[in-house]
């Protein structure tokens, strides 16, 4: 029988509050409190540096991103720098690969699957670049032939507990990423769903999408639920630590 993951839409949330969960997550699986998680959101304008990254990749000044109402956070996942905002969904898988496979190569791989099963069910070919994470399309669905990149990918995996994830572009002001070499690749652009197809696309729809593609790639039965539902189990979980402290 497939595991459980629960899946729940956190809706709009800031960056620092959206980790500050993942946190808390993390340490209930630890735990063996919760089951696997999926948590899909989408962030107000903020700029990420991983752990790895490279600050000469920020091209704005803080001036700058103080006038475009955009933060800048220094994270602990990996990869290198990135843009989230309006119009993308983000997905923060907190998965135990302890008990589905433990290869952090292979969950990379993995997310870029779901990344690419989700763009094909909207007719765009998605694919894997050699030496690049994440996904792209080039040809007939990108500017002048050359890779354009619709899905980033950074993780954090601690205890083989994952968190951190990847970031697919639905509706996002591509603008944004100007501001930065996006994952430090200068030669390559940022694309979106709506771009490559030309019309509208609702992000909930995507949503939908990427949660059925997550539980089939990763063989986990997805299971619906709320934010209520999700900070109840985390307080019951966390309830036992405070009284203990």
């Amino acid at each position: 029988m497939a595991k459980d993951c629960l899946i729940v839409d956190l809706g709009w949330i800031g960056y620092a509050e959206s980790w500050e969960l993942q946190k808390r997550v993390v340490a209930a699986r630890k735990a063996g409190a919760i089951a696997d998680v999926l948590l899909l959101c989408e962030h107000p304008h903020v700029i990420t540096l991983g752990r790895n990254g490279k600050r000469e990749n920020l091209l704005a000044s803080e001036n700058v991103l103080r006038q475009k109402g955009v933060e800048f956070c220094e994270t602990d996942r990996g990869g290198d720098i990135t843009y989230h905002g309006p119009g993308q969904i983000v997905g923060y898988p907190i998965l135990d690969l302890g008990a589905i496979r433990r290869d952090v190569h292979w969950y990379v791989r993995m997310l870029e699957d779901v990344m690419i099963r989700t763009t094909a069910e909207f007719g765009i070919v998605g694919e894997r670049v050699a030496g690049k994470t994440g996904i792209w399309v080039r040809g007939d669905g990108a500017d002048s032939g050359a890779e354009e990149k619709l899905g980033a990918i950074g993780v954090h995996i601690s205890r083989w507990v994952t968190s951190h994830g990847f970031a697919y572009n639905v509706a996002t002001d591509l603008r944004y990423f100007d501001l930065i070499v996006p994952c430090g690749i200068a030669e390559r652009k940022a694309t979106s769903l709506e771009k490559l197809l030309g019309r509208s696309v609702r992000k909930s729809e995507v949503a939908l999408v990427l949660g059925k593609q997550f539980g089939e790639v990763f063989g986990l039965e997805m299971k619906q639920t709320g934010r209520k539902e999700l900070f109840e189990t985390l307080e019951h979980f966390e309830l036992p630590v405070a009284a203990s402290a």
